[in-house]
């Protein structure tokens, strides 16, 4: 089966515009998640899923210098984005990252879709997401393209076009649902970028971990929280926005 990684990605953002591409020891945080998803060994392509905005002439110029496949769809509408790119790319396996998570540690997500080739046959979903136990900014969905194309053509919630799999998830009767769990429950970790006390953080890790271990783990950034647990109050109010889906 052809596994693609597609990473949403675009500039615009409510509380953090531009965060992709904002820059940690003079390099992009979206090219640092990108080196590390190409170090996932059970993937075959990685793809950037980002707009038609002109904002994001950006975001494809940068994937232009680093060799990475881009695909250009709806600001809103990301299922349909996440549809047209799987379809073009041949995808057997969708694996879902966003573009947030500078940090992702590529065997995490080598976990995730482990246990869904294992157990394709007796699943359709897999995430580390369903219930929470790592950091947030280790997010890794994995679903079949059928699944997918299902989603694409009976969703009809904007949450569920926004954010792509809630249609699939919140089916458990429709769709076998499997999760994947850390050793530890590490999720008050917050390690997405999402707003300027999130960048905050990544930055102070990224120059702290970076230039000794550009190879550096989930473990490693957690051992280095351990020397300086004061900075995990940086970000620590931040709140998750809310999916808004109504309830059926």
């Amino acid at each position: 089966m052809r596994v693609v990684i597609i990473v949403q990605a675009r500039m615009g953002s409510s509380r953090f515009p531009g965060k992709v591409l904002k820059k940690v020891l003079d390099k992009p945080l979206l090219e640092y998640q990108l080196e590390r998803l190409r170090r996932v060994r059970l993937a075959h392509d990685i793809v950037i899923a980002t707009t038609t905005d002109p904002k994001d002439d950006a975001i494809v110029t940068a994937c232009q210098i680093w060799g990475v496949h881009v695909y250009r769809g709806s600001e809103e509408d990301v299922l349909s984005r996440y549809y047209e790119t799987a379809r073009l790319h041949h995808a057997d396996v969708v694996v879902r990252i966003t573009a947030d998570c500078p940090l992702i540690d590529p065997r995490v997500v080598d976990d995730v879709i482990r246990r869904y080739l294992e157990q394709a046959e007796l699943v359709d979903y897999v995430s580390n997401t369903l219930q929470r136990s790592y950091p947030r900014g280790m997010d890794t969905e994995a679903f079949s393209f059928e699944v997918l194309e299902e989603a694409y053509f009976e969703a009809s919630q904007a949450p569920e076009r926004e954010h792509v799999t809630p249609f699939i998830y919140r089916h458990p009767e429709r769709y076998r649902l499997a999760n994947v769990t850390y050793a530890s429950d590490q999720s008050h970790h917050r390690w997405t970028v999402d707003t300027p006390e999130d960048f905050q953080l990544i930055e102070r890790i990224l120059q702290s971990i970076y230039p000794k271990n550009p190879y550096f783990t989930l473990e490693d950034v957690l051992d280095l929280l351990t020397y300086h647990p004061e900075w995990i109050k940086i970000n620590s109010h931040i709140q998750q926005k809310e999916l808004g889906l109504t309830k059926e």
